[in-house]
């Protein structure tokens, strides 16, 4: 008989944001604007919570800290190049399985009414 698939434990670090000054246009560039990232991450929390052991599982402040440097670093063109900078960012840790991404531009000028830009990402450890 087949194993049953694993349904993976998932932490979310939502709404992390910073000024930043990302994007195509020489304005975006010079003024910034907000931008937002959430997280979810996907790993096995069963060691860490038989333990009580902060060391088997993600340190979300940390992870928070790592997230908002790049968030708000250097800048890039596309939303589709910073999910994945901060998709590898949460891949680094080994524990991390996968990870969904969004990131959030909710000041993008459209020149019509709108609620936000979201550019959403799955990783998966290769």
């Amino acid at each position: 008989m087949a194993e049953p698939r694993r349904v993976p434990d998932r932490i979310a670090l939502r709404g992390v944001r910073a000024h930043a000054h990302h994007g195509v246009y020489a304005f975006e560039r010079e003024r910034g604007q907000l931008f937002t990232v959430d997280a979810v991450l996907e790993l096995d929390t069963a060691p860490a919570a038989a333990g009580d052991d902060l060391a088997l599982t993600v340190n979300y402040a940390e992870l928070a800290h790592r997230l908002h440097d790049v968030l708000g670093g250097e800048p890039v063109d596309l939303l589709e190049t910073l999910c994945q900078r901060l998709a590898d960012v949460c891949l680094a840790d080994p524990l991390v399985e996968a990870v969904e991404i969004t990131v959030h531009k909710p000041q993008a000028e459209l020149g019509v009414p709108f609620d936000d830009v979201t550019v959403s990402i799955r990783r998966e450890r290769a």
